[in-house]
């Protein structure tokens, strides 16, 4: 089974406006899928832009609605699967959300961040309830997480216990906490033999300076692709049969004694 060629999209886009994101998302997986990959991931409130306030209830659309109907487009026009986040209205309430568009346009998985951040997120946002959002692509299991849930272990480790091969985790990672893309997710790739795709924002936006960094890990830890500070689309392939040789010498899933982890839940 061959490698799923990853492509991550550092940007904060333009904040405020679907239609200028749009156009970024559109321009970038034509880029992606010219250099061979299967699958582009977008940062944390992509389309909107994350400091927008109480904007994010006019921007706010259903997981169906027209901006997930432009995404699947570009899906099907470049031909690769798109991941992205939203704002998502469902009735009265909003959700931070990241969706997942497949390379013939179906919507294949939608996820609510489970874990807000800060008053800001906590005021405008409703926490979802399903740790574990998966989907298959390119021969892999995919998870679905946004940014302050990794730094979870326990949300990580559910995803590897459910067959979770390649995680995806659109960010919005601000200063000073860049030591969480630099050594948290690395780590979390490795503790639970699984390639992780942390995707941010940066620059500034609103109070917020976001640190770039964004990174393919691999279940050995190692970063497969590593971006700097600024607007940069890297790539890097996740590759099932490394996966499944580094399962077969770890082990830590093998070794885990579940009946004195009680006291966790």
């Amino acid at each position: 089974m061959p490698p799923l060629r990853t492509a991550l999209l550092q940007s904060s886009g333009r904040p405020g406006s679907v239609d200028e994101n749009l156009k970024v998302l559109d321009e970038t997986a034509g880029r992606a899928a010219a250099a061979g990959a299967g699958l582009l991931v977008c940062p944390e409130m992509f389309l909107t832009g994350y400091a927008i306030g109480a904007d994010v209830h006019r921007l706010a659309e259903p997981a169906d609605g027209e901006a997930a109907d432009a995404v699947a487009d570009i899906a099907v026009r470049h031909g690769l699967a798109v991941h992205y986040g939203y704002p998502e209205r469902d009735g009265d309430v909003v959700y931070n959300s990241a969706q997942l568009i497949g390379p013939d346009g179906a919507r294949l998985a939608n996820y609510r961040k489970t874990h807000l951040f800060g008053c800001f997120e906590q005021e405008w946002f409703t926490p979802g309830e399903d740790a574990v959002v998966q989907a298959e692509l390119g021969g892999l299991t995919i998870g679905l997480m946004i940014c302050y849930d990794v730094e979870f272990p326990e949300n990580v480790r559910a995803h590897a216990l459910a067959g979770t091969d390649l995680l995806l985790v659109p960010t919005a990672q601000m200063h000073p906490f860049q030591f969480v893309a630099e050594n948290v997710v690395p780590v979390r790739a490795f503790e639970n033999q699984m390639y992780v795709a942390y995707v941010n924002r940066t620059g500034p936006e609103g109070e917020f300076e976001f640190v770039g960094l964004s990174c393919l890990a691999g279940p050995d830890g190692a970063s497969r692709a590593r971006a700097g500070r600024g607007e940069e689309l890297v790539f890097g392939d996740a590759d099932p049969e490394f996966l499944r040789a580094s399962r077969e010498n770890n082990p830590y899933l093998r070794d885990r004694r579940p009946g004195l982890y009680a006291s966790l839940v």
